[in-house]
């Protein structure tokens, strides 16, 4: 039987019940097949990823063109698709509630919300519009018994806000708001993810992993419950390409193009 949108939903919120479990970033539409061929049960889209495919930097996606590459990673896989949805793309609370409705409309099993403004003189904002953005978004998502898992971010460590009280204030008025998973992106010591991890508590915590991060057992035994990367697999496809592209540029050789993926294998996945 075909799996249903509905089908992902219950089994996106069951992975959040125990255990700890990888959701990586593919950052289009092949990338999320090969990455549910390789076995994994769920994914998570990447604003910056998806950004730099359409040529844009990253937050400089339009709600239109995400909601479009979420419909296609939804359709693409059989399995749960999380939504990195940045800010809401708007910052009154209404609109937010309009832009998550349209979300929810594209298949996925969950979105994020995050708090970051993008000024530099006042990078989160304050924290009861914060509150009343996620509350919007909890209202949008419940309207229609849809059971998309919400998630929500307190970017302070990405944006030099990085005082761990503050953060943990904010994810407890973000928990109270209807958060059903807490993320904090940036946090790294193990007394930073162990303070976070007991501040949800019992909702389940997203930490996220670059290349010197800890492992899958580590972070489970420090009570995670959710491992992303961000936009780590599109920059290493990028890091591979560019690599390449600058040996024929500027050494006119072409060794690199020797470390690419089989084609063969290549047509295997997607046939």
């Amino acid at each position: 039987m075909p799996v249903t949108t509905a089908d992902k939903r219950a089994t996106f919120r069951k992975l959040h019940e125990k255990g700890c479990f990888i959701i990586p970033n593919p950052f289009d539409v092949g990338s999320a097949i090969a990455l549910q061929q390789l076995g994994f049960k769920a994914l998570a889209s990447t604003s910056a990823g998806f950004a730099w495919t359409i040529g844009k930097a990253d937050n400089r996606v339009t709600v239109d063109e995400a909601c479009d590459h979420l419909s296609a990673l939804c359709a693409s896989v059989d399995i749960p698709v999380n939504a990195d949805y940045e800010g809401g793309f708007a910052i009154k609370p209404e609109d937010v509630a309009t832009n998550v409705a349209r979300a929810v409309k594209t298949g996925v099993a969950g979105l994020s919300i995050e708090d970051r403004t993008g000024d530099r003189e006042r990078p989160l904002f304050e924290t009861n519009l914060a509150v009343e953005r996620i509350k919007a978004a909890r209202k949008a998502i419940d309207a229609d018994n849809s059971g998309v898992l919400l998630t929500v971010r307190c970017e302070g460590f990405l944006v030099g806000v990085a005082n761990l009280a503050v953060v943990l204030d904010r994810l407890q008025a973000y928990s109270e708001a209807g958060a059903d998973c807490i993320y904090a992106p940036g946090i790294k010591t193990q007394e930073e993810i162990t303070a976070v991890v007991k501040q949800a508590h019992p909702k389940p915590v997203n930490l996220l992993i670059g290349a010197s991060g800890l492992s899958l057992k580590q972070a489970e035994d420090l009570g995670v419950r959710r491992i992303s990367v961000g936009g780590s697999l599109a920059r290493s496809a990028w890091g591979g390409f560019m690599k390449a592209a600058k040996q024929m540029a500027e050494q006119g050789t072409f060794g690199e193009l020797a470390n690419g993926y089989p084609g063969g294998e290549l047509n295997k996945m997607f046939s």
